[in-house]
């Protein structure tokens, strides 16, 4: 008897299926026989029972017209249930899609009586009053609607494209010889070679260190103040020319030049670099008359970059490239004073008439080399594998210290208009320079991540103790005509570099690579252009130079004058 009262556990009978995987069809229930068999996927997920966040059917609609997108890119949190498949091979039978009418969902107001009554009196006043209705936690539109522009997230798939025209217009007879990505130029890397002093030319000004002491409180005018600097390209440079001749190195470029190379995984905006491949074997990288290097690019990385399509806006792309020019051209002329240190050449570009109106600028000639081998001695590599590269930097300015005087690379950056499109969501600079200006130095490094970093790789490449950074902004937003100074920060270029994560090993590897590629290629000019719209860098022969003279004048047909200006300004 006690035996009879113990628990039992009997093995379940096991049917065994020779035919394959899944149920024997001979032991099935009937009631589930005529139900079709969906194989199990880990990637089935249950939809959601109640959708709160969305009590009104209509969102979906408002947000598919607000957006235009229609399929795959359509795909949002509002929609995503209809596109779940259930099974590994999506079995219709076992999908489930809740397609009745949700509006009679309702949340419950828990609010107190008094609460709402106090709620209804304020809306009343509002509507008597005249002025916009906006419910607790919801932000007023102005806020990401100005001016009738939707404003953009950070998120990738709302970015607004973009379709920019190339920077040169492109000949027919022009053939591609190469394609880059910039994925692949981000991998490179070159040991940093170290620069050694030929010569130097022109002078420097002392800077003045009261402008240190201007803040938003005690902001000062930005003047106008006319003098002349030289930016000749490389194959004019008189200096260069003699390198060439005495065959000093084999590449030669300038600063801005080389810069641009080793900042272009960073670049937005289209440009190009002429490429001269001379029969003795020596290669000439050259700017282009009216491009890129004339002007100073404005937000170019920001998600939402400046308008481009109408050249008469205030705040348009070209207006502000213009006005960020004319602020650092001015800027870098105020902060000096009379006080001058002369190189040990006198300025190589100027004229016994115009040395007395000329700018603070003085010229370094420096040598790097390139070759493959560790050691950066000359003599311990074949002169068959020497590359030496000769650049012309500049320096802006000098200051006096107790050790002797270090050079000085000054730059200005500028606000124009904190609610229009492309401030990319900078902070008002009279408000918060002074208390907040990490987060107004974050903002800028955000959104001209390319200047930023070419001011800094120039400054290194002259071999400046200090990058000199100027604040300016709008006397008004509403005008772009006066400006003011809110303040000035100065940086150890090397370490504004490592704060902007700038890898110079990357740079140099850039430009080794870019070097390599231009020494194989046969006598005659090339173009080397970034894609206007991707990250794409590409080298076109072109059949003689004429083709760039006549894309000069029909760029420069308009503004031939403005280019003449930026050069001598």
């Amino acid at each position: 008897m006690a035996d009879s009262n113990k628990p039992h556990f009997y093995l379940p009978t096991v049917h065994d299926s020779t035919s394959g995987w899944g149920p024997a069809t001979n032991v099935i229930p009937e009631q589930f026989r005529d139900i079709p068999y969906a194989p199990y996927s880990k990637a089935d997920k249950l939809g959601r029972v109640a959708e709160w966040t969305n009590p009104d059917g209509q969102k979906q609609d408002n947000r598919e017209a607000t957006t235009g997108r229609q399929g795959r890119a359509g795909f949002n949190r509002y929609n995503r249930d209809q596109y779940q498949a259930y099974g590994a091979s999506f079995a219709s039978a076992f999908a489930y899609f809740h397609n009745e009418d949700e509006s009679s969902f309702s949340v419950v107001d828990n609010r107190t009586a008094g609460t709402k009554k106090q709620a209804m009196k304020s809306v009343a006043g509002n509507v008597r009053a005249g002025r916009p209705q906006t419910n607790k936690g919801q932000r007023p539109a102005g806020r990401y609607q100005q001016q009738g522009r939707r404003r953009y997230g950070y998120n990738a798939y709302e970015k607004p494209q973009r379709v920019r025209n190339a920077s040169i217009n492109i000949g027919a007879d022009w053939k591609v010889l190469d394609e880059i990505e910039f994925n692949r130029l981000s991998k490179l890397s070159f040991n940093i070679p170290e620069a050694k002093d030929l010569d130097s030319y022109g002078f420097v000004n002392v800077y003045n260190k009261q402008y240190d002491r201007v803040n938003t409180k005690n902001e000062k005018m930005l003047t106008q103040i006319d003098r002349i600097k030289y930016d000749t390209t490389t194959s004019e440079d008189p200096v260069i020319q003699q390198y060439i001749l005495d065959n000093k190195a084999t590449v030669f470029a300038t600063d801005a030049v080389l810069s641009l190379l080793m900042c272009a995984t960073r670049t937005v905006y289209p440009w190009d670099i002429v490429v001269k491949k001379r029969a003795d074997g020596k290669v000439i990288l050259d700017k282009r008359a009216g491009g890129v290097f004339d002007f100073v690019t404005v937000n170019e990385n920001s998600y939402d970059p400046p308008a481009e399509n109408d050249k008469d806006q205030l705040n348009s792309w070209s207006a502000l490239c213009n006005e960020a020019t004319y602020i650092n051209q001015n800027f870098s002329r105020q902060v000096l004073q009379k006080d001058t240190i002369k190189f040990e050449h006198p300025n190589p570009f100027a004229s016994p008439d115009t040395e007395s109106e000329l700018a603070s600028c003085g010229y370094r000639y420096r040598a790097y080399n390139l070759s493959n081998a560790t050691s950066s001695s000359d003599e311990e590599v074949p002169e068959d594998e020497r590359i030496n590269l000769i650049v012309r930097t500049e320096v802006d300015a000098a200051v006096k210290t107790a050790n002797g005087t270090n050079y000085v690379t000054i730059r200005a950056l500028n606000e124009f208009d904190p609610n229009a499109q492309g401030a990319g969501g900078a902070l008002p600079w009279k408000k918060n320079l002074d208390a907040a200006r990490g987060a107004v130095v974050a903002t800028e490094m955000r959104n001209n991540a390319a200047k930023l970093a070419r001011w800094a790789v120039q400054a290194i490449l002259a071999g400046a103790e200090q990058l000199k950074l100027g604040y300016v902004a709008r006397y008004n937003s509403k005008e772009n005509t006066r400006h003011v100074i809110l303040g000035t920060q100065a940086y150890k270029p090397r370490d504004f570099a490592t704060q902007m994560n700038l890898s110079l090993a990357n740079g140099w590897g850039i430009v080794k690579a870019v070097v390599d590629m231009c020494l194989q290629l046969p006598e005659g000019t090339y173009v080397m252009m970034k894609d206007p719209n991707r990250p794409y860098l590409r080298v076109y022969a072109i059949p003689s130079e004429d083709d760039l003279k006549d894309d000069y004048d029909e760029d420069d047909e308009e503004g031939e004058d403005d280019a003449e200006g930026s050069k001598q300004a």
